[in-house]
């Protein structure tokens, strides 16, 4: 049998985590998390990882393997699952599977992704200080003047993009778009793709049930827990972000929870925006899960 890789890809709050339990146990495979904030052991939490049972009744691996203020990358995760799924998984085994609700690890995985320098610190500081000092808008100008072939496709209304851009021209002092390849990569081993949906509605009611959830697990605790470092990248994620404003007093609990909510919905449908566009996935109501095992055993045995 050739080596496979199933990918299993969901909005948050759709039913991965059980559905991938039993996926896992039925093919007797470990789980690769593909969670860009699950592998931060100070947040289980807020970002809904595997707890203890869980991680008793199936392996686990990319959960709680990294701290808040070690900085990670898509790049990086790229190369540490395939040393994973080449060097150890697929020795002992034909199937692999990885589950997760994060876009550009799940991307960098089945496409791979390109090799964009590591910020430095001090490059990072600086051009944090110039978005505050100087706005958005005079830093999209000065993209167009150093990068004007990126400045035609990247979202100009998103700091986070126009910044890293700026970051990576005035530290390398090459073009952002020097380093863009976008070349699809080619795996020494196949590739299932599965993805979980649901109505919206029952979506969206799961979506709002699991953050009060959270809020009884002890969210605010945890988000006090990490609050002196409020600045790092891995915090700046819904659920925590919305805390912060709690705790600086300038919301109330009750409409922390509901921007939670909120935009934790308006991420679930930017997710399944991504997913929608990939190619070769089907996809499935997770309560189907014997219709999903006849369909992965099949797409093996093809």
């Amino acid at each position: 049998m050739s080596k496979t890789l199933i990918v299993i890809v969901g909005p948050t709050g759709v039913g991965k985590t059980e559905l991938c339990l039993q996926v896992a146990e039925h093919l007797g495979v470990p789980i690769v998390n593909a969670d860009s904030r699950q592998i931060f052991a100070e947040i289980p939490i807020g970002t809904a990882a595997p707890t203890a049972i869980q991680q008793e009744r199936v392996k686990h691996f990319f959960v709680g393997n990294h701290h808040i203020d070690d900085y990670y990358s898509a790049s990086m995760y790229e190369e540490d699952v395939m040393h994973l799924l080449c060097d150890n998984l697929f020795q002992t085994s034909n199937v692999a599977l990885l589950t997760g609700g994060s876009m550009m690890y799940i991307d960098a995985v089945c496409n791979g992704i390109d090799d964009i320098p590591t910020i430095d610190d001090n490059t990072r500081q600086w051009m944090k200080q110039r978005l505050e000092d100087e706005g958005l808008e005079r830093l999209v100008e000065e993209l167009k003047l150093l990068d004007p072939e990126h400045w035609n496709i990247v979202d100009k209304k998103n700091p986070r993009r126009v910044v890293h851009a700026l970051e990576i021209c005035h530290m390398t002092g090459k073009t952002y778009t020097s380093f863009r390849q976008n070349e699809k990569k080619q795996r020494p081993f196949n590739i299932i793709k599965i993805a979980l949906n649901r109505d919206r509605d029952i979506l969206y009611e799961r979506i709002n049930a699991r953050v009060l959830q959270m809020i009884d697990q002890g969210l605010e605790q945890e988000a006090m827990s990490v609050y002196d470092k409020r600045h790092l990248n891995a915090l700046n994620t819904v659920g925590f972000k919305e805390m912060f404003e709690y705790l600086d007093g300038l919301t109330t609990l009750d409409q922390a929870i509901y921007k939670i909510q909120s935009n934790t919905r308006r991420y679930c449908r930017k997710q399944l925006t991504w997913f929608k566009r990939g190619q070769s996935i089907e996809w499935f109501n997770p309560d189907n899960y014997e219709e999903i095992i006849k369909y992965i055993d099949k797409k093996l045995i093809d």
